[in-house]
């Protein structure tokens, strides 16, 4: 029976790992921090044929900074409330 116990909690700990490895907050976060950065570049090295374009606005680079933001915004999110191991129901 105590390997049984041993088997479920190390289960249960990998199970964990995996749920806060793969949380949705860290993936999306991830993914609009590096188009942001990448978007950012393109709109602080855009000329002046592609800013008349969009009327003289850098729409590249106020999309990347929004990007940014809430790339940023998941991460910090993610940390600040970091995702609850799962519980098991008690044995009685």
């Amino acid at each position: 029976m105590s390997d049984y116990r041993n088997d479920v909690e190390e289960l249960e700990a990998k199970s964990a790992t995996a749920a806060r490895l793969f949380d949705i907050r860290r993936i999306i976060g991830g993914l609009f921090v590096v188009y942001g950065i990448i978007v950012t570049i393109a709109g602080i090295t855009a000329s002046d044929a592609d800013l008349k374009k969009a009327q003289d606005i850098n729409i590249n680079l106020w999309t990347g900074l929004g990007m940014l933001a809430l790339g940023l915004f998941f991460l910090i999110w993610l940390k600040l409330r970091p995702t609850a191991p799962p519980t098991t129901p008690t044995e009685q």
